[in-house]
């Protein structure tokens, strides 16, 4: 287990919400950061955890940007990870792990709740296993990676516009239009997401999953722009 300096949680009253913590080998900590923007209400949520599997302390680290209510975002938060830590190759081939979980998890939900059909959530996930960082995303949320001041993009924002994603739901049967930015169906600003079901042929939640050697950088960040988690 890790040790926290704060208890994790989500600021339901829109408050700023803020804290941290440190593996028990002191191999690594992190910070997190939650604030309500312009909207009457709080759509995005933050997990944090660390655990232990087979011996080996993993840091599992995600941020998840709701669209049409909080419903997903939520379901998201509380069920990804726990698909992940459970599934049978987590350990020996991570990179499988994380996508068939991302797409069990939105299964699952879509299944559970028939009634939150436009309801959504972008995600961003940093899950490390020893010396590796697995990060994934779907949607938006944008993760980097930083070395001496430096950035570097360790994602792809998934957006209808872009000439691979407009041809994959073009061939699905969808389409793209402009309506004050590209959407999908002339609703939807993203192209991949947890959620939507109304535009779930088209709306796809196969994650982008890259894989870098954490040994390389002596200080590294993992940030996504809807909240704030550093590692």
């Amino acid at each position: 287990m890790g040790y926290l300096s704060t208890v994790i949680g989500h600021p339901t009253d829109g408050s700023p919400v803020s804290g941290g913590g440190l593996s028990q080998n002191g191999r690594f900590s992190y910070g997190y950061a939650s604030s309500l923007g312009k909207r009457a209400s709080m759509e995005d949520f933050y997990e944090t955890r660390i655990e232990s599997v087979d011996g080996q302390l993993i840091g599992l680290f995600g941020v998840f940007d709701g669209h049409g209510g909080a419903k997903v975002a939520e379901y998201v938060k509380h069920n990804l990870f726990s698909h992940l830590l459970r599934h049978p190759k987590f350990m020996s081939d991570t990179k499988v792990a994380i996508d068939d979980s991302y797409k069990s998890t939105d299964s699952e939900f879509l299944e559970s709740d028939s009634t939150q059909n436009q309801c959504g959530s972008t995600a961003s996930t940093a899950v490390l296993v020893g010396d590796r960082l697995f990060v994934a995303n779907v949607g938006d949320s944008r993760a980097i990676i930083c070395r001496a001041g430096n950035a570097v993009p360790v994602s792809k924002d998934h957006k209808p516009d872009q000439t691979d994603e407009r041809q994959r739901i073009e061939e699905a049967g969808g389409f793209v239009m402009w309506a004050g930015t590209w959407r999908v169906g002339g609703v939807l600003a993203v192209s991949r997401a947890f959620g939507d079901k109304l535009l779930k042929q088209y709306v796809v939640v196969d994650p982008e999953i890259q894989v870098r050697t954490f040994g390389v950088f002596n200080v590294s960040h993992f940030i996504s722009l809807s909240n704030c988690i550093c590692m």
